[in-house]
């Protein structure tokens, strides 16, 4: 199959995702476009989705906020998994020759929050195999990794590993019903590791593989942190639902068949094809 190609992913740009299983790519997304995410962040805060973790409702300080899956009731969310072309940049980093989407995710972190997101890697808790499997961290706000964005242990994509799944914040639920090898506790031994990590100013993407081992801390910077990353199958990816992962989607949802690539157009929609 022809691969995706993409003017913002050089040679250079693919051989370095490849290679560290992450890449940051400047200005993937214009003022506009990040305009509007900003006013869905606010909206969302506000009036929160039925997805959602907030471990400080209705704080303007100390909360980490999360909303999933608004892409198909909110115009704004749906244009940009359409329309922006981060699909097809996620196709070329991947090597594929074309990218579906599985959900999108809002991520925010008020001024004083001293919640992380821990080290983990995003495979595990979804109901997919493959390598081709990406996510696209689109910065609403600047963040640097002094005070909240993300970092990662380079080259741990190649690992093999698939660590157990923990929620973010602490509870039992899902994820717990995993069973399986622990992700190592990174942070407490950070020397052991490389760790990379990257300055991001609005429009920025962080693009990554779902097989990374990455995390970021708390915001103790004074303005708030903001993205939006899109998540972004390739051609070798299978359905593969299993205990201690996302149930928002579950085999009742889709028509796709474990073991088998998800052509599910419906639920996982083809954006960009060769």
């Amino acid at each position: 199959m022809p691969i995706l190609v993409h003017e913002q992913v050089s040679d250079e740009v693919k051989n370095e995702y490849r290679e560290h299983g992450v890449v940051k790519i400047e200005q993937v997304v214009n003022t506009e476009c990040l305009e509007k995410l900003s006013s869905v962040a606010d909206n969302q805060l506000a009036h929160p989705g039925p997805w959602v973790t907030d471990t400080n409702p209705g704080a303007a300080e100390g909360r980490l906020f999360t909303s999933r899956y608004r892409w198909e009731t909110d115009p704004v969310i749906n244009d940009f998994v359409f329309k922006s072309g981060v699909g097809e940049i996620a196709a070329a980093l991947m090597e594929s020759s074309s990218s579906r989407f599985y959900f999108d995710h809002l991520l925010i972190k008020e001024p004083s929050t001293s919640n992380p997101t821990p080290w983990h890697q995003d495979v595990p808790y979804w109901p997919f195999l493959g390598k081709q499997i990406c996510s696209a961290w689109v910065a609403i706000t600047e963040a640097k990794v002094a005070d909240s964005s993300l970092e990662f242990v380079k080259g741990s994509h190649a690992w093999g590993s698939y660590y157990a799944p923990e929620a973010f914040d602490g509870k039992e639920g899902w994820a717990s019903e995993f069973e399986g090898e622990k992700c190592p506790d990174i942070e407490a031994s950070r020397s052991e590791y490389e760790i990379i990590g990257f300055d991001v100013k609005p429009g920025d993407a962080i693009f990554f593989s779902a097989w990374i081992i990455h995390g970021s801390p708390g915001n103790s910077g004074a303005k708030r942190r903001a993205a939006l990353s899109t998540r972004w199958l390739g051609d070798d990816v299978t359905w593969f639902p299993h205990a201690g992962c996302d149930p928002t989607v579950t085999d009742e949802d889709t028509s796709s068949v474990t073991g088998q690539y998800p052509d599910d157009d419906q639920r996982f929609p083809l954006i960009h094809w060769a």
